[in-house]
């Protein structure tokens, strides 16, 4: 009783005592995450308008889960662009007062053929019934409350899908373009200039020559701010030690492989004595032999000798029936294969053009054409094929109606026998290599070219994948370790330098994935990206490829491209400027004759350069050039002109203007449309420009 009446005379101190730890506990959690703000809670904000974490990684993890093998970063990075999209869509709509009504709505959802074409919702005549797709909803509603609140989703993307598509025709209907306007298209494109002119290009100073220091790239990239724009990145370096079998490793699974050649004896459980088992090239079922013994199981199918391993390709296909060759290493396994069979004119390539007419099953038949025009147009083609059948393919992508072949010249490769409907199978594997006719089928008319035959052969591979034992994975990953430590105690290139590791440069965004010649690596870009990481920082990642040792050479918070990513683009600029300025110091006179004499550069002629078009023959693009071409008049020798290429002094010729047009509607309707088509990249580019977003998600990858 004495120890109650203690406690209770001390129960305000002790409650008091806790108190003051759990705030204190309450109070480092804060700190930890960030101190009294929301940022912790949001990825984000558009304008304002927050983008909650939790609702965030929800919708990541649905588009995870229902996408096509794509990652969690390809998902974060999908569902980060829909939502900037739909904020910044949203102040739009109501701005403008746009909105959908449920007829509209009913339309849109008609446009979706999984719902349109669904027999559930079709009526006696086969047309979309919206009565049965009302009743449809309304039944989910009252019994399935999953399905239908899974439903208000999906109705409501497909109501900002409909907004959208409002929002981009009502951007389009005010865009168009003059009759001026199409008139300077029509002259910019013919137009025509004359001129000579002497170049010195800069590549005949080397790169060595001319250097361009960190301070002068930030200086050019200050002055021309928004075409260097970018997220804050990180400047890493990292050596990639790949996790693979030694030479060693190889040769123990060539003994192990080998073994297979020649019959075993093994211990039978069952009747308690040794059996001996036959070796490959013996085996009697060699389907149950190879699924016994290889890490790939038994393929039974025909395969060309083009499908065979390429350096391997001769010995496997002229291999005996019956005989094994091996032990040979394809992709990364060590291999015996046995020749099974052969069979000839297996398969085949072919080239066709379709001519389809009205009536025939040509899909998406764009060309209105009888039976009778077709046929007389695919026999005006065998006529063109057969006189000269190199043609065909140019034949075949300007006349065909199959979509599928258009473009690669109407060709099919690795045809099999019934693969294709029966008049074309026929015609293919009835006829020899180099024919072409014309055949008829469901779909319309045929011009057939016969490219190829091959024979092909069936063969059994054990197949058994090289991996590195655990001694040599040992091995490796002390080199790892070892290269971690010193570089962390020593200077990174010298390390990899002394143990003969080459350096890969990279420069990333917070949003990336992937790292060259290193493939998926998010942990190491989420690694570069911490508050906690600091420039030069040095950390080594595993996984089964092998192990990365990562460095931070920069961070960059600037706004701009990094150092490093500015000498790729900026820096060639600079360099050229500076090329410029010493090859001008040589290119003294006040003709052309006179800068040839003392360059040794040659007097050239630039005949029908356009504006549009502005190449210099066996030289390349250079606008500034022929724009100045077209300023001068004939016979007046330019001052110097630094080019793209190198630096110019040109004498122009003369201008032959295009004759004048009655009617520059062409040109007009070109423009338009060329400037509508434009209007989704550049309308939601603009809004991302104006807008204020805040992108917090390296705090949650």
């Amino acid at each position: 009783m004495a120890v109650l009446s203690k406690i209770r005379q001390r129960s305000i101190l002790l409650i008091g005592v806790i108190g003051f730890c759990l705030l204190a506990f309450v109070i480092g959690d804060i700190v930890q995450n960030g101190g009294f703000n929301q940022t912790s809670r949001n990825i984000g904000s558009v304008n304002g308008e927050n983008i909650l974490a939790q609702e965030f990684l929800e919708k990541v993890a649905n588009t995870e889960k229902g996408g096509q093998g794509i990652s969690y970063t390809q998902a974060a990075n999908s569902v980060w662009e829909q939502e900037v999209k739909r904020i910044l869509f949203g102040v739009e709509f109501e701005k403008l007062g746009l909105k959908i009504g449920k007829d509209q709505l009913v339309n849109v959802v008609k446009q979706n053929p999984n719902i349109a074409q669904n027999p559930q919702f079709l009526n006696a005549a086969g047309v979309f019934d919206v009565n049965k797709f009302n009743e449809f909803l309304n039944t989910l509603k009252s019994s399935d409350p999953e399905r239908w609140n899974a439903w208000l989703k999906d109705e409501k993307n497909i109501e900002n899908f409909a907004l959208e598509q409002m929002y981009y025709t009502l951007i389009k209907s005010g865009i168009g373009s003059t009759k001026a306007e199409g008139k300077l298209a029509y002259e910019r494109e013919n137009n025509k200039v004359d001129f000579d002119y002497v170049t010195v290009a800069y590549s005949t100073i080397k790169d060595e020559e001319v250097k361009v220091s960190d301070a002068e790239l930030l200086e050019y990239m200050k002055k021309h701010p928004k075409k260097y724009k970018s997220d804050s990145s990180r400047d890493l370096e990292f050596v990639f030690i790949e996790n693979k079998p030694s030479a060693e490793d190889e040769a123990e699974m060539k003994t192990t492989i080998n073994g297979l050649l020649t019959g075993r004896v093994v211990y039978n459980d069952k009747t308690g004595k040794n059996d001996t088992l036959p070796g490959f090239k013996a085996a009697t079922d060699v389907a149950e032999f190879v699924n016994s013994n290889s890490d790939i199981k038994f393929d039974s199918t025909y395969i060309a000798k083009k499908d065979l391993p390429l350096e391997h390709q001769e010995q496997l296909f002229g291999l005996p029936v019956g005989e094994v060759f091996g032990p040979y290493i394809h992709n990364g396994y060590s291999c015996l294969s046995r020749m099974l069979g052969r069979k000839g004119g297996a398969s085949a390539k072919v080239s066709h053009i379709l001519i389809g007419y009205e009536g025939s099953k040509t899909p998406n038949l764009t060309v209105k054409r009888t039976k009778e025009e077709a046929q007389a147009k695919a026999n005006e083609l065998l006529a063109q094929a057969q006189a000269n059948p190199g043609l065909f393919a140019m034949l075949a992508m300007t006349n065909t109606d199959d979509s599928g072949s258009k473009q690669n010249g109407g060709s099919y490769d690795d045809v099999v026998p019934g693969q294709m409907v029966k008049a074309f199978d026929s015609f293919l594997f009835g006829n020899p290599v180099g024919k072409i006719g014309v055949v008829e089928t469901e779909f319309g008319f045929h011009v057939i070219k016969v490219d190829a035959k091959y024979d092909a052969v069936r063969m059994a591979t054990i197949a058994r994948k090289i991996e590195p034992s655990e001694t040599t994975a040992d091995a490796i990953y002390t080199q790892a370790a070892k290269f971690e430590a010193d570089a962390n105690a020593k200077d990174f290139e010298a390390v990899a330098k002394e143990m003969k590791l080459n350096i890969t440069p990279a420069t990333v965004k917070v949003t990336d994935e992937y790292l060259a010649s290193a493939g998926s690596q998010r942990a190491v870009i989420s690694w570069a990206f911490s508050k906690k990481t600091n420039e030069g920082d040095v950390k080594k990642f595993d996984n089964l490829q092998g192990h990365i040792i990562a460095r931070v050479k920069a961070k960059n918070e600037t706004g701009l491209l990094s150092v490093e990513e500015a000498k790729q683009s900026v820096a060639p600029i600079l360099r050229n400027e500076k090329k410029a300025a010493m090859i001008k110091a040589k290119m003294t006179g006040a003709t052309l004759e006179a800068v040839s004499q003392k360059t040794g550069a040659s007097v050239l002629t630039a005949t029908a350069v356009s504006i549009e078009s502005p190449v210099i023959p066996s030289v390349g693009n250079e606008p500034k050039v022929v724009g100045k071409a077209f300023g001068l008049s004939a016979g007046k020798t330019s001052q110097l002109i630094e080019g793209q290429m190198g630096v110019y002094m040109i004498r122009p010729k003369n201008v032959v203007k295009a004759p004048a047009l009655p009617n520059y509607a062409p040109y007009t309707a070109k423009l338009k449309s060329q400037n509508q088509g434009s209007v989704y990249g550049r309308t939601i580019g603009a809004l991302k420009a104006a807008a204020e977003i805040e992108d917090n998600r390296s705090d949650f990858q």
